[in-house]
């Protein structure tokens, strides 16, 4: 099992000097990736937050939220071997092309160590202001995911779809290895399929053992309708009480990794809370 930390850019860890000590102190406890979060602004009046009780987001609307990708070309340059991916980056508010520059920039600058995390966004007035079609964001996404690949892969690129069409051109760097892994989050049926058809991975944020089997099963169906590898594709899943106990649930419905919160905002406390996560449930897993 590989664990990773959601939320590293949020809040209290959009300040740098927090956020490089959460990173650094997570690659030397253990901890395999880390996770940055997405939103370019959040209006006034929004659609209320799925699951929360005043329809805010958590920790507020006016929470700080650095972009996802420069906080994560930071952390590339003070670790050597923690992933670094978006969880989730919200794809069809970003034209491709520029995103899969931006990503394979990550890529090269990290030797590597990139995970694109997308999903297809849920607040509608937040497509408003960027003046894109909340309803169209379905397919947007799955164009954006082809049309990233095409311009990761060797050589000339082109691709032609309904919403974005462009090519033949050039598009360098390369990742280094000519593609980044994708995990599609979210946790409606419409991303579990788009998980199956596109993804390597997928990342719901769900909690309850028996959905996320249901949505992990919906996953593999999908894969196979589409001709691909089930097998090939990764879970992973969102956990607040990580325990070793608790971990073969979700390793025999096939969780590969589980993505926790930052344990505190105090860098001392921080740093206790990792050794100790490293000692009782990474050294156990």
């Amino acid at each position: 099992m590989k664990f990773g930390i959601a939320f590293a850019n949020s809040g209290a860890f959009s300040n740098p000097v927090l956020m490089g000590h959460l990173a650094t102190t997570a690659e030397r406890c253990g901890i395999e990736s880390l996770w940055t979060v997405e939103h370019v602004v959040v209006p006034v009046k929004h659609t209320p937050y799925p699951g929360s009780k005043d329809g805010q987001m958590a920790g507020g609307d006016n929470v700080a939220i650095p972009d996802p990708l420069l906080p994560l070309a930071y952390v590339a340059a003070i670790t050597k071997t923690i992933k670094l991916a978006t969880g989730i980056l919200i794809l069809p508010q970003r034209h491709p092309i520029y995103t899969a520059k931006e990503v394979a920039t990550l890529d090269v600058l990290s030797g590597g160590r990139a995970i694109l995390g997308i999903g297809s966004g849920w607040m509608k007035e937040e497509f408003e202001a960027l003046g894109i079609d909340f309803h169209h964001r379905g397919a947007m996404t799955d164009e954006a995911i082809q049309a990233m690949r095409a311009l990761w892969s060797e050589g000339i690129s082109s691709f032609e779809g309904k919403h974005f069409k462009f090519g033949p051109l050039h598009s360098y760097p390369k990742p280094v290895r000519n593609d980044v892994a994708i995990h599609v989050g979210g946790h409606s049926p419409a991303a579990a399929r788009r998980a199956g058809r596109y993804g390597d991975g997928f990342f719901p944020t769900v909690l309850n053992p028996e959905k996320l089997k249901q949505l992990f099963d919906l996953v593999r169906s999908e894969a196979q309708k589409a001709g691909r590898n089930p097998d090939r594709i990764e879970f992973t899943c969102m956990g607040t009480s990580v325990a070793p106990d608790n971990l073969k649930a979700l390793e025999d419905i096939g969780v590969s990794r589980v993505v926790i919160r930052p344990p505190s905002t105090n860098p001392e406390a921080i740093t206790r809370a990792l050794e100790k996560f490293q000692e009782e449930v990474i050294a156990r897993a």
